[in-house]
């Protein structure tokens, strides 16, 4: 006998009826230009060798390569039969590496599209990863929900190392920029997940190990209450957080990890980015907004509203665009630049104080094509 999965054969309080009903109204708007996919999408990533298309990973096993002027799907990367989590992208290899449910990181060469080496060695969920070259070797680092870290040698697949310290799941992972230089011996991550620590570690082609605390430099961080979803250093070297703690922190490198700013959320932070150029924090969070901060005085300048569903990673391109991604299953593109950022703060006060404003239609050129309209006008003149 056949089920039904339809919510509208089951039932369902008055609350959750005005729930469904505000999010099937605002699914429709079309803030941030979305390009919807038929998936959640759980993490983002820029392409290294195109700056205008983006990699997006779905809960529906697939990655995918966007092109962001016309919402191409431009290359699909296929196999995994459980959500993808994490992406990494290493130039030096042509490779996308996938985070995957089924407790493995999956990888394909970008040039063939077909999948490649999986590296298993996990015994719950890939949550976070990253790459690096070190001393000529591109490294691959896995973190896990079974609260390990695992050490990859990306080109051939061997485990390196396997790291030891949280105690629950590992939920993501950050390079520290100030420590790292290709050619080194070593190098220096920062991890943290659900026991709330964010722990250092150094990372060697020899054994690694985790950095112990000292009076300079406390070990484990304590700097929130609960999860730690994201870690993020800005140019001065000073970590950015998200949390389920319902804030965003910035922990100042200088005075040994003390909270610097602390960005206030109604609900759980899962990222965090840096707009240097503009002096802006971005952060994603759970309520399903893109919020906007000033990187100074850590006062909210303007709340990006487009997504329907919780926000689950963002990514900074150059020329101050923002794009965020969602279980809604869009990704939206925000900017950062002073009249775009100012005409948005004032079509949110205007829709606050119910007014309406007509768009001009977007044009249908590309922003390439654009500019070779604009050079052929001035040489007719």
């Amino acid at each position: 006998m056949s089920r039904s999965t339809d919510p509208g054969h089951f039932f369902q309080t008055t609350s959750a009826l005005e729930e469904s009903a505000r999010k099937a109204s605002k699914s429709k708007n079309t803030k941030g230009e979305p390009v919807k996919l038929i998936s959640k999408i759980l993490a983002v990533a820029a392409d290294p060798e195109n700056e205008r298309q983006i990699y997006v990973a779905e809960a529906a096993g697939t990655v995918k390569r966007i092109v962001l002027e016309t919402g191409e799907i431009s290359a699909e990367f296929s196999g995994p039969a459980a959500p993808l989590t994490s992406l990494a992208i290493s130039p030096k290899l042509g490779t996308i590496f996938a985070g995957c449910w089924d407790k493995s990181v999956w990888s394909w060469l970008v040039s063939t599209r077909k999948p490649g080496r999986r590296f298993q060695g996990h015994s719950d969920f890939v949550k976070a990863i990253l790459t690096f070259p070190l001393q000529g070797r591109e490294i691959l680092v896995s973190g896990s929900a079974d609260a390990s870290i695992i050490v990859w040698d990306a080109s051939t697949g061997e485990k390196l190392h396997t790291l030891k310290g949280h105690t629950r799941g590992v939920l993501t992972l950050a390079i520290d920029p100030t420590d790292y230089q290709e050619n080194k011996e070593t190098t220096t991550i920062f991890s943290a997940g659900s026991d709330r620590e964010i722990l250092q570690w150094t990372i060697r082609l020899s054994p690694a190990s985790e950095i112990q605390a000292t009076s300079d430099d406390p070990s484990p961080i304590l700097a929130h209450e609960t999860s730690i979803d994201s870690l993020l250093f800005d140019s001065d070297g000073d970590l950015w957080t998200a949390s389920a703690d319902k804030s965003a922190k910035c922990l100042s490198r200088s005075r040994n990890w003390e909270e610097d700013t602390r960005l206030e959320h109604p609900d759980f932070v899962r990222d965090v980015v840096v707009d240097e150029d503009g002096g802006w924090i971005i952060t994603a969070c759970r309520d399903e907004e893109v919020r906007v901060w000033e990187k100074g005085s850590g006062k909210l300048h303007h709340t990006f509203s487009g997504h329907f569903e919780e926000v689950t990673g963002l990514l900074l391109l150059p020329g101050q665009k923002v794009i965020s991604v969602s279980i809604d299953a869009t990704v939206r593109q925000w900017s950062l630049k002073s009249p775009d950022l100012a005409e948005a703060v004032q079509e949110a006060k205007d829709e606050r104080a119910g007014k309406t404003k007509e768009k001009e239609p977007k044009s249908m050129l590309t922003e390439e094509e654009e500019r070779e309209l604009a050079e052929l006008m001035e040489d007719s003149d």
